[in-house]
């Protein structure tokens, strides 16, 4: 048995103002964000450090721009680090927590202790990462050309703080793969081992905000309202809390390979793999928590379970069309290559499959795909 657990405590602010009275933001603490979120930081008048992240590295975490972005804020002691951003930055704050001087592939590689030596602040300005809730980090290890995950305690927030308004200026790319990536967390989420009646309480709650949203979004010709962003933000939130508890699976770790070697958006990868590994999973034992899966998705979409995976194909399609593999860059010949990959660095995740799958069958999915 496995105890249900949510770490950090959780938060609702109306705007970024009051996010700084309320926490009282000093010259102690270092906000790590990107430039172009409009924070406030001027009317504020605050006095923190402020790290922007774009200027160490365009795209996604990597070792290389976490490396850098030590030696910048070791310079000066600082006490509380204030994550707000999306998955790139949050997951840089979570390693800025940590105690030692040493450099990112130290903590992954288990040269140095994964210690927390800061408190950690994250207000997540995207819809999908989820990682205010959770306790990993995921970086791209460029030496390795693939992303690995670190999973720590240490690396829990000790608070999360919902801002809807920072959401509202959220650009529609961003928007479709942060919120897909959250729908694919919950669903692997429920059919994981682990799964069990409180996190398919969050993980439902948020396949039905999001599928419901997404409703919305399709009718209004992917135009966006400010009044939903915050339903997205929340469904977010419980999906993380839901796969915190559980993990992810084949999803994740068949998307690393293409978002390491060829910079694909998370979400966006994951949304490449998602109903074909799915697809797999019925085809490989058709009855239990998929089952399940499918009439709660039959019902938020209002469909026949039997067409669910068609359905939600076309209705992801409409929120961020698909890709063949090889529009990415892909070769036919990296196929072995990323299924081997999957094998040899992606078992935390393999681990929370709904069943196994072989490298014969991840490398069918790839080949299907590409």
């Amino acid at each position: 048995m496995v105890p249900f657990k949510i770490a950090p405590h959780i938060a609702l602010c109306h705007s970024f103002t009051e996010f700084t009275a309320s926490f009282n933001v000093t010259a102690d603490d270092l906000i790590v964000t990107n430039a172009f979120i409009d924070l406030g930081i001027q009317k504020a008048e605050l006095t923190a450090r402020v790290i922007f992240q774009e200027k160490y590295g365009a795209g996604e975490p990597s070792n290389q721009m976490v490396d850098q972005i030590f030696k910048e804020a070791r310079k000066k002691p600082y006490r509380r680090v204030i994550a707000i951003g999306g998955g790139t930055v949050i997951d840089v704050a979570k390693l800025l927590t940590l105690g030692g001087e040493g450099n990112t592939i130290d903590y992954f590689d288990g040269h140095l202790p994964v210690e927390k030596a800061r408190e950690l602040i994250i207000i997540p300005t995207t819809c999908g990462t989820g990682s205010e809730v959770t306790n990993i980090a995921i970086m791209e290890i460029k030496e390795q050309h693939t992303k690995k995950g670190l999973a720590n305690d240490a690396l829990y927030a000790d608070y999360a703080v919902l801002i809807p308004e920072l959401l509202t200026s959220l650009p529609y790319k961003v928007f479709a793969t942060s919120s897909i990536d959250a729908l694919i967390h919950a669903v692997e989420s429920f059919v994981a081992p682990g799964s069990g009646a409180i996190t398919e309480l969050f993980g439902v709650k948020a396949i039905e905000t999001i599928l419901a949203g997404y409703k919305k979004v399709v009718t209004n010709n992917r135009k966006l309202e400010k009044e939903w962003m915050g339903d997205f933000l929340l469904a977010s939130t419980y999906a993380g809390i839901a796969f915190s508890n559980t993990g992810v699976g084949a999803v994740h770790a068949m998307s690393y390979p293409l978002g390491g070697v060829y910079h694909v958006p998370h979400g966006e990868a994951n949304q490449q793999v998602f109903t074909a590994i799915f697809r797999e999973y019925k085809k490989l034992q058709p009855e239990g928590k998929i089952e399940k899966l499918e009439q709660i998705l039959s019902e938020c979409l209002m469909v026949p379970a039997h067409t669910i995976w068609e359905v939600l194909d076309n209705l992801l399609e409409q929120i961020l069309p698909k890709k063949p593999l090889h529009e990415y860059g892909m070769k036919k010949e990296e196929i072995e290559a990323f299924a081997d990959s999957v094998i040899e660095n992606q078992q935390r995740l393999l681990k929370n499959n709904y069943v196994p799958l072989s490298k014969e069958q991840m490398m069918e999915i790839y080949t299907a795909l590409y």
